[in-house]
């Protein structure tokens, strides 16, 4: 199984699934560490992917998604963006209901 093929399986299989730097428990980057906790308060259940872990991952996730920096959220199978978009998301209350909707339909 290519990177590609791991990548895609990972987005098919999660409804909400942010590719970090570490764990939303212990992040290695401001940025990851912002966008878990964004997701964290609007009550969302997630799937993390610490792209630290896997190189392969790490530097085929920004081919996959055009998309070059970390972290990287997807619901539904569709990139929503980094940090900055998730927080802003979040400060404007959008996040709740894309997350929402992922896991009600």
């Amino acid at each position: 199984m290519t990177a590609m093929d791991r990548i895609q399986a990972e987005i098919s299989a999660h409804p909400v699934i942010l590719f970090m730097k570490g764990t939303p428990q212990f992040p290695m980057c401001g940025f990851s560490s912002r966008a878990a906790q964004a997701l964290k308060d609007c009550g969302a259940s997630f799937h993390s992917v610490n792209v630290l872990e896997d190189p392969e991952i790490r530097a085929n996730l920004p081919r996959y998604s055009n998309w070059p920096t970390f972290p990287q959220l997807f619901v539904n199978g569709e990139l929503i963006g980094g940090c900055d978009i998730i927080v802003e998301l979040h400060d404007k209350g959008d996040l709740a209901r894309i997350v929402g909707q992922s896991q009600h339909g």
